[in-house]
């Protein structure tokens, strides 16, 4: 009598990975950051007019799996002008760490971060496949911030004819 080999791979133990646990704990997550936004908005609106700086322009480019921030700009009024050093509180949450942490950061970074985060929030791999550009604007006189968003997609079309 011979013995032959099986040919079927063992089953897989099931996982000990609590899923549910995981997705819970990123929906905490999720809320403690978003709960943080508004205070980091009135503080850089507040940072802003103090500064004379009636909006920001913000414009990003992505495609092939990187993405950018392609140029920030201050205004007051119709008049272009620099950030200035000025530094404002900045709330945010780190990975290993569940209390929120205070930065001292530049007016500037502070609409860099917010630009990236609501891209993150709103349109997710923005910077995948052929990507995506636009602009933010961030009004400090109505204090609030607008997003032009335009998503890059590549398209095919059949056209079949018999003659």
């Amino acid at each position: 009598m011979t013995q032959t080999e099986p040919t079927l791979a063992a089953p897989l133990r099931p996982s000990t990975v609590d899923f549910g646990a995981i997705l819970a704990a990123h929906a905490e997550r999720t809320a403690r950051t978003l709960a943080l936004r508004p205070g980091n908005k009135d503080r850089l609106f507040d940072g802003l007019m103090a500064a004379g700086i009636t909006h920001v322009t913000v414009t990003f480019d992505g495609a092939g799996d990187s993405g950018q921030i392609e140029s920030i700009g201050a205004w007051a009024g119709e008049t272009a002008v620099d950030f200035p050093a000025t530094e404002i509180p900045y709330a945010a949450l780190t990975w290993d760490d569940p209390e929120v942490e205070m930065r001292q950061l530049s007016l500037e970074d502070v609409v860099e971060q917010l630009t990236y985060d609501f891209l993150s929030d709103t349109h997710g791999g923005w910077e995948n496949n052929d990507g995506a550009y636009g602009e933010f604007c961030f009004d400090a006189a109505a204090r609030c911030i607008h997003l032009e968003f335009n998503e890059r997609f590549t398209s095919s079309e059949l056209h079949t004819h018999d003659f």
